[in-house]
């Protein structure tokens, strides 16, 4: 079997990579890249390269050749018309090179009426990969919680996360763990081929007081919870280039739309999710140490 995994370059992408090859082995990997110059890196790890582009389908068609597996990591576009476009762009590649078995990374913001700006993509992906006839599985992520640890200097300036959340709880998964479930997933036959829709998250969500007297606890600095409202939380982070894409996305959250719990992780891999506790502090721990 041969598995191609796109986003190769990206943070989950090198993970699901490094997973794959610990499961399968190197030679059997193939590296889906937008620039392979930039890949040698991975090369150094013995997997092939592909050049991909999600929306050119000839190229797409090309670098799928003699694949059996796709894992699929979306781009980060925000834009919604262009991720269905490289999405049915993919599907059509995958057609013409003879793959029937995709394993689809997703986010678990898909309710009907989740006000996310990306919910309809997640809501539409899995139906049109049911309606495309292929042997496929998808694994929806919760929020990652990798990012918290640069946001923790902002946070002890402010003394205080601004989430508008409210009293809803937010779930959470690490990209570690994440990549692990999708590069088993993708390993194992009967764990992709069938349909199957899998949520991964730690075993417990978390409302804003209580993640930030955990933030405290392992920072030393006092971080409480003030909530800013949508509005201003999209201000705030304009700048950024997607505040408003984010406030959305928390604005679901406030809704109780984001705090879904499952033991999906553990049916995968057999073994339990890091926690947010041993997640926060090896990562404080590591960054103060350098």
């Amino acid at each position: 079997m041969t598995y191609l995994v796109t986003g190769a370059t990206g943070h989950l992408g090198r993970e699901v990579i490094q997973d794959l090859i610990a499961q399968v082995g190197a030679d059997q990997v193939v590296a889906g890249v937008h620039t392979p110059a930039k890949a040698k890196f991975l090369q150094e790890k013995g997997v092939s390269l592909a050049a991909i582009d999600y929306l050119d389908v000839a190229k797409m068609t090309a670098a799928l050749q003699k694949i059996d597996v796709l894992v699929y990591i979306p781009s980060k576009t925000y834009d919604l018309l262009q991720r269905v476009t490289e999405l049915e762009n993919v599907l059509t590649a995958m057609k013409n090179a003879a793959v029937s078995q995709i394993v689809f990374v997703s986010f678990y913001a898909d309710q009907e009426n989740n006000p996310f700006v990306m919910s309809p993509y997640y809501g539409y992906a899995p139906r049109r990969l049911a309606a495309a006839g292929l042997q496929f599985a998808v694994l929806k992520n919760a929020l990652y919680a990798d990012p918290l640890i640069p946001y923790l200097p902002e946070l002890i300036q402010r003394h205080a996360l601004i989430y508008p959340v409210g009293d809803q709880a937010l779930a959470f998964i690490t990209q570690q763990d994440s990549a692990l479930a999708i590069a088993t997933v993708a390993a194992q036959a009967n764990l992709r081929d069938h349909g199957q829709i899998y949520t991964l998250t730690q075993q417990q969500a978390w409302q804003m007081p209580a993640l930030g007297r955990l933030m405290t606890k392992v920072t030393g600095q006092q971080i409480g919870y003030q909530p800013v409202s949508v509005a201003e939380f999209g201000q705030i982070y304009a700048a950024e280039g997607d505040g408003q894409e984010l406030a959305s996305m928390y604005q679901a959250g406030a809704l109780g739309l984001l705090d879904q719990v499952t033991t999906d992780f553990e049916k995968i891999t057999g073994q339990a999710p890091e926690t947010m506790a041993d997640f926060l502090t090896k990562k404080v721990h590591t960054t103060t140490t350098k």
